[in-house]
């Protein structure tokens, strides 16, 4: 296995699985896998746990839920699978599903395989090889674009996903989902602020939801890190991280992409996401992402201010249900310590973007 150019944990910091057990599960699937050395887990990532293995001889992934407990309906493997075993046709950037195991005995979650796809996961810094070239930024910024409307322009039913999800009433849906999940994920909080402002923009959202309209099929975590790119040219290879794929309205993926596009003039919690470069010289601002993707789609974007504040709130509270498991212990990883306070300074802007005092 050649890992030269692969984004890999060290073996020490590689969460461990019992890869015996497992390897004696494939076993009965007709799958061989290789335990000599041990698979070992990507390097990144804040939730799903990610290894490279060899399985019959050819490089795969394995993807599980994080140890512990978890929130209702989240890290949802068997909804991957569907997704990846039917839009490849249509979107091949997606990688094909290889084994689907829903029995928690065998890893103590179930997990999925799929195919492996060599390429480069860029979060807030470019590689070295293109960090300062003037055109870089445009080129990932509409590449990033053009992706998501390719998805978009999918017909659910004309690759055997019609029925996944529910997209009527999606939208009021989400907003009851992560004003629920907000409030259990800071029950033990007993910060004030954190509260009051989950009330502010609860009220807000209810009282500005918009109808279902622009019904897609969504990623649901798009982002510039879960789109693997060539290394020599940076050309998107594989759009990875389905699990919480549906459909629904594509404007929310549009907004969940700009939730973490930081701009070099943004207040400081957008740079503490640290999760795109962005914010680098030649990336397009997010209106005019806005301006692209309507473009791309058709779509139209009036009512993009709902669809902002919404994925603004999720992404917030994603950081809160991590901080979550940090305060429970769940997890010892220092990088999580810091996401309660991002994550209410994310909900303060999120009402300037509700007021019309932030893009």
């Amino acid at each position: 296995m050649d890992t030269a150019t692969i984004q890999l944990r060290s073996a020490t910091d590689t969460v461990v699985q019992d890869w015996p057990r497992l390897r004696d599960y494939l076993a009965t699937h007709g799958l061989q896998l290789a335990i000599e050395p041990a698979p070992r887990q990507f390097a990144g990532g804040f939730a799903n746990l990610n290894y490279l293995v060899m399985i019959d001889g050819h490089e795969a992934v394995l993807r599980r839920p994080p140890m512990g407990p978890l929130p209702p309906g989240a890290y949802d493997m068997a909804r991957e699978a569907k997704i990846l075993s039917h839009i490849g046709p249509q979107f091949p950037l997606a990688p094909r599903a290889l084994h689907l195991c829903q029995d928690a005995s065998v890893l103590g979650a179930p997990f999925q395989i799929s195919e492996f796809r060599r390429g480069l996961s860029v979060r807030d810094e470019l590689p070295a090889a293109f960090a300062g070239k003037a055109d870089i930024g445009l080129q990932l910024s509409n590449m990033m674009v053009e992706v998501l409307a390719r998805l978009h322009r999918i017909d659910p039913e004309s690759v055997g996903l019609g029925d996944l999800g529910k997209p009527h009433g999606f939208l009021h849906r989400a907003v009851e989902g992560w004003i629920k999940r907000a409030t259990l994920a800071t029950a033990d909080w007993g910060r004030t602020r954190t509260d009051a402002l989950i009330t502010e923009l609860g009220r807000w959202m209810r009282a500005n939801v918009v109808p279902d309209k622009n019904i897609v099929l969504l990623h649901n975590d798009y982002k510039l890190d879960n789109i693997l790119l060539a290394p020599d040219t940076l050309a998107p290879v594989a759009v990875v991280d389905w699990d919480q794929g549906t459909r629904g309205d594509g404007l929310f993926d549009l907004a969940a992409l700009l939730s973490w596009w930081t701009q070099a003039d943004d207040p400081p919690v957008m740079h503490a996401l640290q999760q795109m470069p962005t914010a680098q010289p030649g990336f397009l601002s997010r209106r005019e992402v806005v301006d692209a993707y309507a473009s791309a789609t058709g779509f139209d974007v009036s009512d993009f201010r709902f669809h902002r504040v919404l994925a603004m709130f999720k992404t917030a509270v994603i950081l809160q249900q991590l901080h979550l498991r940090f305060r429970s212990g769940a997890t010892s990883d220092p990088r999580y310590e810091q996401f309660a306070r991002i994550a209410e300074d994310l909900m303060g802007l999120a009402l300037d973007v509700a007021a019309d005092r932030f893009f």
